[in-house]
């Protein structure tokens, strides 16, 4: 059990050295930050959570879609959404074709 929290802890910690100073304060304040697209110039929302956690956002900074995609093994989950920052932010055609799509919905749960 100890192990686990560590890398938990461990996981976040280097997600946040990732983050740019704007993606930590919304990060800190709400549990997800921000992305744009390599791309499309989209803006994607991430959420502290392991799955279904990545949101489309509009034009108005609305969610549009849900997309689920992530690394293989069990990671924590800071890991993953590192990965995903990275992965749309840098080949965001090769992260959305393998992720699952779905319609918007209501807020994600956090974590």
């Amino acid at each position: 059990m100890r192990r686990r929290q560590d890398a938990k802890l461990k996981g976040y910690r280097l997600l946040e050295e990732w983050l740019s100073p704007q993606q930590r304060a919304q990060y800190k304040s709400s549990g997800s930050f921000e992305v744009t697209g390599s791309d499309s110039g989209i803006r994607y929302r991430i959420w502290r959570a392991r799955q279904m956690n990545i949101e489309e956002l509009d034009c108005d900074g609305k969610p549009a879609a849900i997309w689920c995609f992530l690394p293989e093994g069990r990671l924590p989950c800071g890991d993953v959404m590192l990965a995903q920052k990275l992965a749309l932010e840098n080949d965001e055609q090769a992260a959305l074709a393998v992720a699952k799509r779905a319609g918007a919905r209501a807020p994600i749960e956090r974590l």
